[in-house]
């Protein structure tokens, strides 16, 4: 899809590349040579939200990072089935496609879910993780704000009509204000333009399995109950600490169930840590890339 970029082109100086997913293009940067790095993005960004860790690393690794149907300068096909089992499909064939061994699979927000299902699907793939603030385990914890988005027929006008979704996180997921510049805040929202194009960061937020008769919770139920054969993988986990989302109970989850991690927990960050700590963030990921305990 075109999105007028000129607002923020100077944020996002990438090559962008497409694969046809049955009649569906799939957008995905693909930067640099060496290591492949697959980030995964969550509700409501895109690509965009980790411009700052593929410029800083695409020196030495080759990053991949796709934008989910609907999500970005991917398509936005109002008659298809936006679902977790759904993204995880895409990535697996994007994987498929490009004949990546040996991922750092790199995942926040609903990159989680959707890269911890990737992950099960294909663990001889997988080499190690850098995890962002997210989940890939199953909870009834969710925000009043996002719990009244799941109102039927209130959530569609608030996210779709009004842009409650992606208008409100340029706002509240970064902790650090002075980081959502004009041309930030632009390249955050350019893709989510109106109606039509703001379909999928509704249905991430129908999607959020909260009771067994979710469509969703089986698939949920057992990523939940598989990414213990990970225990082993070498794990970072970098943490905002001023986030209302994904907060403090699930960062506790990640210390439960990977104890061998190497855990860092940024308190002057937000849900969007990488927009708030990305230049702590970036050496750290450097050292962990080279440690090692996780060379390829």
């Amino acid at each position: 899809m075109t999105i007028p970029t000129e607002r923020f082109k100077d944020e996002y100086p990438f090559q962008s590349y497409f694969l046809d997913l049955d009649g569906v293009n799939y957008h995905f940067l693909d930067e640099g040579e060496g290591s492949p790095i697959l980030m995964l993005h969550g509700n409501p960004t895109w690509s965009f939200y980790y411009r700052k860790l593929v410029l800083g690393l695409r020196d030495a690794y080759r990053c991949i990072v796709p934008d989910h149907i609907g999500c970005g300068l991917s398509d936005k096909p109002q008659d298809y089935p936006y679902t977790l089992e759904q993204h995880i499909s895409n990535v697996r064939r994007l994987v498929e496609t490009l004949r990546l061994t040996n991922l750092t699979l790199v995942v926040h927000d609903w990159g989680g879910p959707i890269g911890m299902g990737l992950a099960l699907h294909c663990p001889e793939r997988i080499k190690r993780f850098v995890i962002f603030n997210t989940s890939a385990f199953l909870s009834h914890l969710i925000p009043f704000r996002i719990s009244i988005c799941r109102i039927p027929g209130l959530g569609a006008l608030a996210i779709r009509g009004c842009n409650a979704f992606a208008g409100a996180a340029v706002h509240m997921a970064c902790a650090d204000k002075k980081r959502m510049t004009p041309a930030v805040k632009a390249g955050y929202l350019a893709p989510y333009n109106n109606w039509a194009n703001r379909i999928a960061t509704h249905r991430f937020v129908q999607d959020i399995p909260m009771s067994s008769d979710h469509p969703t919770y089986p698939l949920m139920r057992s990523i939940d109950a598989g990414v213990d054969r990970f225990r082993d993988h070498p794990m970072m986990v970098c943490w905002g600490g001023r986030d209302f989302c994904f907060n403090d109970h699930f960062y506790e989850l990640w210390e439960g169930r990977f104890p061998k991690a190497d855990f860092h927990y940024f308190e002057d960050a937000g849900h969007y840590v990488v927009e708030d700590a990305h230049e702590n963030i970036l050496p750290l990921i450097r050292r962990f890339m080279q440690n090692e305990s996780g060379r390829p």
